[in-house]
């Protein structure tokens, strides 16, 4: 049902899960353990699901907080859980609220969790490449760091997400990070078709926290397009002619 990384197992005070497919109640395409409010599953078994597991994460249910995510590079502070309608866009959330658990959703996009021991403050983010690109991760530390974290200190986790030898783009895409810093080339690699590369989202995401000078970056090294039965993976669903996809919850909580 849940993945955890040895790193933040580690951290003293915190719960964490990055929850994979299994262990929910949807059926067909979102089978089975699908947290996506946004998608066309029937809302009462997400609520089930979700409701499932914030009780893996010894939180209520009505203290799992996530955001209407729209691939920004924006971050906000939680003191409470938001509603489906009121929760605001965003795409990465930080709190120091014991009790609350924080999370993203995920389909191949890279999840990130995030924690402070010291400061006693955590944080999430929806890490796909546009928000990535554009500083996702950057307003993750910078909110942190308003409630009293110290970069230095922060523990960083990346769970599963789509890799390299899955995630064919085209010469628009390559362009557009070369553009950005022209270092960025390191992160493709020639496809199999002309014009088309294979991007290292994982490898990008890393490389960008340990600019931004994180104390440590653990990578889970799981691929959602190659492992059906495991992951959703948003891709994939697009490849097999699927209309819609179900979406992984990856949430941190400090223990109450």
């Amino acid at each position: 049902m849940m993945l955890t990384a040895p790193s933040l197992l580690a951290v003293p005070g915190i719960r964490h899960a990055f929850f994979t497919r299994a262990g929910g109640v949807s059926q067909g395409i979102y089978a089975s353990l699908n947290g996506g409010v946004g998608s066309r599953d029937d809302p009462a078994h997400v609520t089930e699901n979700r409701a499932r597991m914030a009780k893996a994460l010894d939180v209520g249910a009505d203290c799992f907080a996530t955001v209407f995510q729209v691939h920004s590079p924006d971050a906000v502070i939680a003191e409470k859980a938001w509603s489906t309608q009121t929760r605001p866009r965003a795409d990465a959330i930080v709190t120091q609220i014991p009790g609350l658990a924080i999370g993203v959703t995920t389909a191949d996009c890279g999840p990130v969790l995030f924690a402070d021991p010291k400061a006693g403050v955590i944080g999430a983010a929806h890490a796909g490449w546009r928000g990535a690109l554009t500083g996702v991760l950057d307003a993750t530390v910078a909110a942190m760091e308003q409630l009293g974290a110290d970069r230095e200190r922060i523990v960083v986790a990346l769970g599963p997400m789509i890799r390299q030898r899955n995630y064919e783009v085209g010469a628009e895409f390559v362009e557009s990070f070369c553009k950005d810093d022209p270092d960025n080339a390191r992160f493709f690699v020639p496809g199999a078709r002309e014009r088309h590369s294979l991007f290292d989202l994982p490898a990008y995401i890393a490389a960008r926290l340990q600019r931004l000078g994180v104390a440590g970056v653990e990578d889970l090294g799981l691929c959602t397009y190659a492992a059906p039965d495991r992951f959703f993976s948003y891709r994939r669903s697009v490849h097999r002619g699927e209309p819609d996809y179900g979406r992984h919850v990856n949430a941190i909580a400090l223990m109450g």
